[in-house]
């Protein structure tokens, strides 16, 4: 069964050389509950809303197995949020996920309803992040890897805890966010 295994909001705003000067990528889990709105997450900020945020990358998902083949990759602990995700998931195949899939989140009685939108598009802000060794190339090996997460609209508001399920309600034809960050929109 799929699960949530963290919610992740903002836990420090980081100078960066971009555009914006600074970064709100430094995610980590929240504990207890957390609020989810049609803007994203209580207690969660986009610094480059440009790029970051609004009604249809309101949240961003990010797959426990996506984050397990990094760390292999990268040699290192890659804990939820790392990715700059607000969700970090287990059992469902967020990048394999098709546009226009619902989920579910928890079992109360108005839980969450989220919709799959787009991919995540790697960018200099992320590569900096990974920093090191790593970040050299970061934006193409993470591409080419077809492991992106996704973007999620919120459709319906409430809160989410870590260890929530998640139920799917799939969307047959559409194509998956590893597809269209592939550029095979079929």
């Amino acid at each position: 069964m799929a699960s949530l295994l963290a919610a992740c909001v903002v836990h420090a705003l980081r100078d960066d050389d971009g555009s914006v000067g600074i970064t709100a990528i430094d995610k980590r889990a929240a504990t207890g509950a957390v609020g989810v709105r049609k803007l994203g997450l209580f207690a969660d900020v986009q610094a480059n809303r440009a790029h970051h945020g609004g009604l249809d990358k309101a949240v961003y998902a990010y797959a426990r197995e996506d984050a397990d083949y990094w760390e292999g990759e990268l040699g290192r602990s890659l804990p939820p949020g790392w990715f700059g995700e607000n969700f970090r998931t287990e059992g469902i195949d967020v990048s394999g996920a098709r546009v226009g899939d619902r989920w579910t989140i928890g079992e109360r009685a108005n839980p969450v309803v989220v919709e799959v939108t787009m991919p995540r598009q790697p960018c200099q802000t992320f590569a900096r992040w990974v920093g090191g060794r790593d970040a050299r190339g970061w934006v193409k090996r993470f591409t080419v890897a077809g492991r992106p997460g996704a973007y999620l609209r919120v459709i319906s508001t409430g809160t989410v805890c870590a260890g929530d399920s998640i139920t799917t309600d799939l969307r047959a034809g559409s194509p998956t966010i590893a597809d269209i960050l592939a550029g095979n929109r079929a």
